[in-house]
């Protein structure tokens, strides 16, 4: 439940539209829904702006579908870390959702105003880092943020990152994703006045140990202005990101 649904629900009882029974039958799942293995946080978006997030690949499918079911009547909503088929059973339970198969995310956003005119540059540095950056640029498209992506553009060949030079220029926020020794959002940050969150990813061979190379070299970056998230942490740059701007 949003501040919009809240203040229509009041409007609705002040014109003598709702009964006081009506009012607290809409208000009775404030500020959680228990349905045993989870609370749902119907509070979340007037706390903090936003709606709860629902980390998917820890549940069950059966968990999933009663969560699902309550969260129909939501405009915004986002399920990360999906599997094909964990999302074709949410998308058949709420057609109004959608799959973003490379980010792992199932989302919903009936939400079209922007919440500001600035500008989150998403950029990243292979190919392989491609799934972590589409998991950051959902989260900022239903957060209502504008934002654009650059992918492949990493420092074995940096002529290519030159090429967006003007597009980090313009940016409020920009995400560089790397893997590897990560020295991506090192680069960026000495070219741009903007913050830079920095998000390691998995992607290397044996000597990166799953991300902690790209993670160590990001949090001992010489360039200020760099925040770092957790490795593969996508979603936690987006949402970082789109409270910036």
């Amino acid at each position: 439940m949003d501040k919009k649904r809240v203040i229509e629900i009041l409007n609705n009882f002040k014109s003598d539209k709702l009964s006081i029974d009506e009012v607290l039958n809409e208000l009775k799942d404030l500020p959680f829904k228990d349905l045993g293995f989870v609370k749902l946080d119907n509070h979340r978006e007037l706390r903090k702006g936003f709606p709860e997030v629902i980390y998917a690949k820890s549940k069950t499918k059966e968990q999933l579908k009663e969560i699902c079911v309550n969260l129909k009547d939501r405009d915004r909503v986002l399920f990360t870390r999906v599997g094909k088929n964990k999302a074709d059973l949410l998308l058949s339970i709420d057609n109004e959702l959608e799959y973003n198969r490379l980010a792992k995310i199932v989302y919903k956003n009936k939400v079209t105003e922007k919440k500001s005119n600035k500008r989150i540059v998403i950029c990243a540095a292979g190919t392989s880092d491609i799934r972590v950056a589409e998991e950051a640029y959902v989260t900022c498209e239903v957060m209502g943020c504008n934002v654009d992506k650059y992918y492949d553009v990493g420092v074995a060949g940096i002529h290519r990152l030159f090429s967006i030079y003007d597009k980090l220029q313009e940016a409020s926020v920009v995400i560089a994703v790397a893997g590897m020794e990560g020295a991506l959002p090192s680069v960026i940050s000495g070219l741009v006045s903007s913050p830079v969150i920095a998000v390691p990813t998995s992607v290397g061979y044996g000597a990166n140990f799953g991300g902690v190379s790209a993670l160590l070299t990001m949090l001992n970056s010489c360039s200020a202005g760099i925040v770092t998230v957790n490795i593969d942490n996508g979603f936690g740059a987006g949402y970082f990101a789109s409270l910036i701007v």
